[in-house]
């Protein structure tokens, strides 16, 4: 682990090699000025990936020889060898055009057998000094500092290219990267492992290869990566031409579009990496590809010769970076974690190698012939512009399609699929959640804790369930608790849930009670077999929260327990949480203890709870609360705007009589005049007239049990007033099945 970050230098200054030197743009550019043909760009192209073919057959050697000393030593001479470019200008001078292009062949011949021998070793060495736990991880702090260096090499490219003439300019970015390729080469002697493999060892190879080809999920994924490489080589190459020939920009700007493909990898790559690591390598691996197949739309749609194009240019440049970012981490992870078991590398890895090598060699060979026999192909399509790239974009997208489909079909242990994924970041607030994330990892104190775990839950994303149970295994007690309550305000979660469900039955009431309370605001079935168990819980507290929340859930499956437990029980706290769960059910057997325990409550908090839990065994809860608002600030006139609207309503649906018409309106006017008793003396009397009436059974309970209370306190008690207002404003309000009813016969 003390040793990896020679691997994230080796990365950042090969990356700056790679930009200036034989990858890349600039080569092709500089190939380009050479007068080669599209055909020979290609075919020499095509030298990277065809040496590949000689994995399999030195893959022993370089096992015997040790991993580390062979890619060493190769990996430092290709850098050499590719600083015999700078001797072009004399070749050129002394033997012409057709001189110069065969020294640059020869040169790069000689570098692929360097680079093949060199990635023979890197794969199976990678897999043995990289931990899988921080694969991904790595791979993104990699690419950051490689993503920034070629961010800076891609600029002092385009500037070069821009203000110098002539070849002489790829030869001052050719001496400026090799430096940085013998710098990367230096810090590769640093990593790990990588020691000799004993030849016993090595002599299951040929069966491992033999069983490579027999394995389902390695044959699928190299046959992805196959149409990946055929779909995405070619255009890699070819690009740069395709912008400075089609779309009209100039070579600097041709070059300078890698700074958008870098400033997009750069932006993703932790994400991706953190992503691969915690949600696994599939869904990461099949998201770049997506992305990819977006690609060649793109470009098939771009505006040509437009003071736009090099802006449009730039914005698909930044999803190429997206997608090469996702697609390089999740397919390397994949490979390295799922697809190559680690004891049969040596057999594996060499004909992964070797068969993408040869399906890219052909790509870039068959690409560039293709593209000087279209040459002449232009017009117009509906709204598509044809051109020699076209052909070359459509068989892009067809390929990077039919990649996707076949490794959609690899088997993996990971428990996200790639459409749950793609929902981690359409549900809640996933920039506040990343934010969120990396503060609660970066929080110091106790204090800092607590209020990053907040930030958690109020992002509301599936992304920070991973945090949230940390939080709760915490050893602070109030990061627990924070932690609960945050699970509470997120999005429901089978996890979040179940752990809730440990806590609840667990040793800590302090925190059970809140579970209790959390499992009934988050509302999800699962919740309900816990919180029945709390009903027995050892502590009063975890009794009365988890009745609570099984009230809130909807359980009616409790109700008569809880009427047993309201009838029986002694404490006064636990009746009036049975009581008001069953209010939460408009348990309407239950009408008469919760009656009887309002007459005995004397705290007044109690009894407008207990008046809340009658309000709502007849409905419209929030009828009652505005009620109990208003009559807060100004009880004669709230209650008097609700008799007054009781008679219009009352009047409205059934018809008023004379006397009861009076009854009304005395009772609201003497109300608003501030002479309560008097006010209350009328609406006892008001309900005894509406009693007669046929009026629901629960309502005219609570109504008769409301008159009885007033006359014995003289209208003392205000919930009995409010009860008896929002029972008899229920009575006399339709319920929406009522009008379904009679409007069902006409319907039909």
């Amino acid at each position: 682990m003390r040793k990896l970050p020679w691997e994230i230098a080796r990365s950042t200054f090969n990356s700056i090699y790679c930009r200036l030197t034989v990858f890349g743009p600039v080569f092709v550019l500089f190939l380009n000025e050479l007068n080669m043909t599209k055909t020979q760009i290609g075919g020499l192209l095509s030298l990277y990936p065809f040496t590949a073919i000689m994995a399999p057959f030195i893959a022993p050697y370089v096992a015997r020889i040790g991993y580390k000393r062979t890619y060493v030593t190769s990996y430092a001479a290709r850098k050499i060898i590719s600083a015999g470019l700078l001797f072009t200008p004399l070749v050129l001078a002394a033997y012409g055009s057709p001189g110069a292009i065969r020294f640059v062949v020869v040169v790069i011949f000689f570098f692929t057998i360097a680079r093949a021998v060199a990635i023979t070793a890197e794969h199976p060495w990678k897999q043995e000094y990289i931990p899988n736990h921080v694969r991904g991880k790595l791979a993104a702090t990699s690419q950051l500092f490689s993503k920034i260096a070629s961010l800076l090499a891609a600029g002092v490219a385009g500037w070069i290219l821009g203000t110098t003439p002539g070849l002489d300019r790829f030869m001052i970015l050719f001496a400026i990267g090799v430096p940085f390729g013998l710098a990367a080469a230096w810090g590769t002697s640093f990593l790990p492992g990588g020691a000799p493999v004993e030849k016993a060892e090595d002599q299951g190879r040929t069966a491992q290869a033999t069983e490579a080809l027999r394995d389902r999920k390695f044959v699928l994924y190299i046959i992805g990566a196959s149409l990946i490489s055929l779909a995405s080589g070619p255009l890699t190459s070819f690009l740069p031409l395709f912008m400075q020939e089609q779309v009209g920009l100039s070579s600097g700007n041709v070059v300078l579009l890698q700074t958008g493909s870098t400033i997009g990898g750069l932006a993703s790559s932790f994400l991706w990496g953190w992503a691969a690591d915690r949600y696994g390598s599939k869904p990461v691996m099949l998201s770049g590809v997506f992305l990819k197949a977006l690609l060649p739309i793109s470009w098939l749609l771009m505006p040509r010769e437009s003071a736009w194009s090099v802006y449009v240019a730039l914005a698909i440049a930044f999803v190429q970076g997206l997608a090469g970012m996702g697609w390089s981490i999740g397919a390397g992870r994949l490979l390295y974690v799922s697809v190559v078991p680690r004891d049969k590398r040596t057999g594996y890895l060499p004909l992964r190698f070797a068969w993408l090598g040869v399906v890219g060699g052909f790509g870039k060979l068959l690409s560039g012939r293709l593209l000087d026999v279209t040459a002449n192909i232009s017009g117009q399509f509906l709204f598509l512009t044809l051109d020699p790239y076209t052909i070359l974009f459509v068989v892009s997208l067809i390929f990077t399609a039919t990649s996707g489909i076949l490794l959609r079909r690899i088997q993996t242990r990971e428990a996200v699929s790639t459409a749950d994924f793609a929902r981690l970041f359409l549900r809640g607030n996933p920039l506040q959640a990343l934010t969120s994330l990396v503060k609660f990892h970066r929080a110091k104190g106790e204090r800092a804790t607590i209020s990053t775990t907040e930030d958690l839950g109020q992002a509301r994303s599936p992304l920070t369930v991973e945090e949230l149970l940390e939080a709760l295994d915490d050893p602070r007690f109030y990061v627990r608790f924070e932690a609960i309550v945050s699970i509470a305000r997120t999005k429901p979660d089978e996890r979040l849930i179940a752990a809730l469900s440990d806590i609840l039955t667990g040793d800590e009431p302090a925190l059970s009670v809140i579970a209790a309370w959390a499992l009934g605001r988050i509302g999800e079935e699962q919740a309900l077999e816990p919180l029945r168990e709390g009903l027995d819980a050892r502590y009063r507290s975890i009794q009365a929260h988890s009745a609570r929340s099984l009230g809130s859930l909807g359980d009616e499956t409790v109700v008569s327990t809880l009427i047993d437990r309201l009838e029986n029980e002694s404490d006064r706290g636990l009746k009036l949480a049975y009581a008001s769960a069953l209010g939460k059910l408009e348990a309407e057997e239950a009408i008469s203890h919760l009656l009887e325990l309002l007459r005995t409550s004397e705290k007044e908090s109690v009894r407008m709870e207990l008046a809340l839990a009658l309000a709502r065994l007849v409905g419209d809860e929030h009828f009652f609360i505005q009620l109990l608002r208003q009559s807060r600030e100004d009880p004669a006139t709230a209650t008097s705007q609700a008799v007054t609207a009781l008679r219009k309503r009352i009047n409205r649906y059934q018809g008023l009589n004379e006397s009861l018409t009076d009854e009304l309106d005395r009772c609201a006017l003497s109300l608003a005049r501030g002479e309560i008793e008097e006010g209350i003396a009328h609406l006892i009397q008001m309900t005894d007239d509406l009693l007669y009436r046929s009026i629901d059974p629960t309502c005219e309970e609570i109504l008769q049990n409301c008159a009885n209370r007033l006359r014995e306190t003289n209208g003392a008690r205000l919930e009995y007033v409010l009860l008896a207002l929002h029972t008899l404003h229920a009575a006399y309000t339709p319920r929406q099945p009522d009008f379904l009813d009679q409007m069902l016969p006409d319907i039909r």
